[in-house]
């Protein structure tokens, strides 16, 4: 099953977290082999401020999503203010089989 992890930062969050915890970020999200479908950061009105995160995961079960979801160095440093799971069906796209 997949699941898409909408993470939204938190504004009172200390100046500079994401770009220092980036890099254990990016490992961790490595780390997941092929579990991770895609990720990347979410924009605020303005395209260049950055307000939260996407990842869209495979996982067994919605409890081993979150686990996923609490083990992100991002979610560790307190960046988010809220994380929001769904499960997900991709039905268009590269690489979908309809």
């Amino acid at each position: 099953m997949l699941y898409v992890i909408i993470c939204h930062d938190n504004p009172a969050s200390r100046p500079g977290m994401r770009v220092e915890t980036r890099p254990a970020h990016l490992a961790y999200l490595e780390s997941l082999g092929g579990k991770l479908r895609l990720a990347g950061p979410m924009f605020g009105d303005d395209g260049a401020s950055v307000i939260g995160s996407m990842i869209v995961i495979e996982a067994d079960s919605l409890d081993a999503a979150r686990t996923i979801a609490s083990a992100d160095p991002y979610a560790k440093a307190g960046l988010f203010s809220g994380v929001e799971i769904r499960a997900w069906k991709q039905v268009v796209g590269t690489g979908t089989v309809l």
